[in-house]
C-alpha cells in the first residue's frame, strides 16, 4: 500500500513535535506494510541531514513560495519557518505521476492541502487530511492572529486557494484525523456527516529507557548538580517561553540550584532576540541555558529529559502534547499549562501537575510541589510512565492502515 503524506515543511534545523510525530508514524506503517512517500517543500540550502531520508523514507520535495507581494524578508523567512499557507506548482504535476497511489494524506491546510484534495478526487483515491495544530480547539487570541494582515502584503495566491478549493478540505474529505478528542468533537458537530477519527501520537518506549545521561552533561556542562527544568520546543510565541521567564525569575530566589533549560529551534526571530534579550538581564543571567534545535530522538535530548527535575510546559495551545509522553518515558515529572491536550494526559496531583497561565500562582505552587518534594515527583512520574506506555508506535500505525484499507474499499465499492 503506497500512500503520499503531503507536509507544509520538513527541514532538520527546526525539527519539532510534528516533524518527530511524522517520523515516528512512518516508522510504524512501515512495519505494518504502509509504503509512506513524503511529499514536502524544497529548502532554500542545505540545513542537515534529512532523518526521514536517512531512515530510508523516499522524501519527494517540490518548489513552494509564499505567494504575499510586499512581505518583509523576516516575516517571509517566518511563515517559510512554519509552514505557512504556501503554494506549488510542480506539486501538481509531481503528484499526477506519483505511480501505485493508494491514498493521499495530507498533514496540511490550506493551498497545499487544496492541490492535495483536487489529485485525489482526479484520480479517485481517498482522500485523508491530519490536524497537527488544532483548528476548532484553539485559544481566540491565537485564531485572531491567524487573521491579521501580513505587513500591509498583497496576497495574489488567493485565486489558487480558491481553485484548489481549500475551503473544501474538511467537507470534502474521506477521513479527518486529529490527535485531540476536544478537537473531534467540535469537528465532529460542525461536520456531523463527516468520519473524525483520533489517532494519537505514538512513543517509542524503549528509545526513553536507554540512559544517556551523560551525553546531556558533556553536550551541557552547565547542568550539572542543577535542579533542571526543562521546556522543549521551538521557541515561539504560542510555547509562550516569555511567560516561563518572567515565573522562573521568581522561582530562582526560592531555589538557588534552579535552571531553566530552552531546547528548541527558533521558528520567530522577533520572538527569539526577545528571549535572547531577556536571558541576559540580572535576575535570568546564568540561570537559562538555550540550546538551540537538536536532532530527532537525539541522546542528549533523551539526556536532559533523565536529569530534569521536570519538564515544563506554557504553552498557549497544545492540542497533544507529545514530549509529555516522552518525559513519562524518560521518568521526569510534568508540570503544563490547562490547556486541550495535557489535560487529557494528566490527572493533576496524580501523575503530573496542571497550572493556570492567568494564574501564576497555581505554577509556584505545582514548582514547590517537585522541587521540594522529590520523591512524591518521582513517584507521579512512575504513574505517568504507565501511560506513556500505551502509546505504541505499531499499534497506532496498525489502526491508521486500517482505516486506510477500509477507506480503499469503500472506495472500490462506489467506482
Amino acid at each position: 500500500m503506497r500512500v503520499a503524506h503531503l507536509l507544509r515543511k520538513l527541514d532538520p534545523s527546526e525539527w519539532s513535535g510534528t516533524e518527530m510525530a511524522i517520523q515516528r508514524l512512518f516508522d510504524g506503517l512501515r512495519c505494518n506494510g504502509v509504503d509512506p512517500v513524503v511529499y514536502c517543500p524544497k529548502l532554500a540550502q542545505g540545513n542537515g541531514k534529512d532523518p526521514l531520508a536517512s531512515s530510508g523514507f523516499e522524501v519527494q520535495r517540490y518548489k513552494a513560495f509564499v505567494p504575499v507581494l510586499g512581505l518583509s524578508g523576516q516575516r517571509r523567512r517566518q511563515l517559510l519557518s512554519v509552514g505557512g499557507n504556501l503554494m506549488s506548482f510542480d506539486l501538481i504535476s509531481s503528484l499526477w505521476r506519483e505511480r501505485n497511489l493508494a491514498v493521499m494524506h495530507a498533514h496540511t491546510l490550506g493551498r497545499i492541502g487544496g492541490i492535495a484534495l483536487t489529485i485525489a478526487k482526479q484520480r479517485q483515491v481517498p482522500f485523508v487530511v491530519t490536524i497537527h495544530g488544532g483548528v476548532l480547539d484553539l485559544p481566540d487570541k491565537i485564531k485572531k492572529s491567524f487573521n491579521t494582515p501580513m505587513d500591509r502584503g498583497w496576497e495574489w495566491g488567493k485565486l489558487f486557494g480558491v481553485l484548489f478549493q481549500s475551503h473544501r478540505l474538511f467537507c470534502d474529505a474521506d477521513a479527518i484525523l486529529t490527535c485531540n478528542a476536544k478537537e473531534a468533537a467540535l469537528l465532529q458537530e460542525q461536520f456531523p456527516k463527516k468520519r473524525v477519527v483520533v489517532q494519537p501520537h505514538g512513543v517509542p518506549f524503549e528509545v526513553y529507557q536507554l540512559d544517556q545521561r551523560q551525553a546531556a552533561l558533556t553536550a551541557f556542562p552547565q547542568i550539572r548538580d542543577r535542579q533542571v527544568l526543562l521546556c522543549l520546543g521551538r521557541i515561539d510565541p504560542i510555547k509562550n517561553q516569555s511567560w516561563l521567564l518572567s515565573q522562573a525569575a521568581i522561582a530562582f530566589k526560592r531555589y538557588p540550584r534552579a535552571m531553566l533549560v530552552l531546547a528548541g529551534p527558533c521558528t520567530n526571530e522577533p520572538y527569539g532576540e526577545q528571549i535572547q534579550k531577556r536571558i541576559l538581564e540580572p535576575d535570568l543571567q546564568g540561570r537559562v541555558l538555550l540550546t538551540g534545535g537538536l536532532p530527532p530522538n537525539d541522546p542528549r535530548v533523551v539526556g536532559l529529559l533523565q536529569l530534569s527535575a521536570a519538564l515544563v510546559l506554557a504553552s498557549l495551545s497544545e492540542t497533544f502534547g507529545l514530549v509529555i509522553l516522552e518525559a513519562w518515558a524518560a521518568g521526569t515529572p510534568v508540570l503544563s499549562a490547562r490547556t486541550s491536550g495535557p489535560a487529557a494526559l494528566i490527572q493533576n496531583g496524580h501523575n503530573g501537575w496542571l497550572f493556570d497561565l492567568d494564574q501564576p500562582s497555581t505554577f509556584q505552587q505545582a514548582l514547590g510541589c517537585v522541587l521540594e518534594e522529590p520523591g512524591v515527583a518521582k513517584e507521579m512520574a512512575s504513574r505517568g510512565t504507565a501511560v506513556s506506555e500505551q502509546y505504541s508506535v505499531n499499534a497506532l500505525a496498525a489502526k491508521l492502515k486500517a482505516l486506510y484499507q477500509e477507506l480503499i474499499e469503500q472506495r472500490s465499492c462506489t467506482t
